[in-house]
């Protein structure tokens, strides 16, 4: 995968993560822990993309 894909892939998951973030703090209780478990998948892509990324780059 090139860097400028793995990079808009990442772009894409933060703002993922930034949605969800809100949606959990506006949720009422009752959903919540879905919202917070589709949070922590998103969490985790955006991170593994992240080490994909910086690690293709050399940092």
């Amino acid at each position: 995968m090139s860097i400028r894909l793995l990079a808009r892939d990442l772009y894409l998951s933060q703002q993922q993560v930034a949605r969800l973030q809100k949606a959990l703090a506006d949720a009422p209780d009752d959903r919540r822990p879905a919202i917070a478990q589709q949070l922590r998948r998103a969490l985790a892509e955006r991170n593994a993309l992240r080490r994909a990324l910086d690690g293709r780059i050399g940092r």
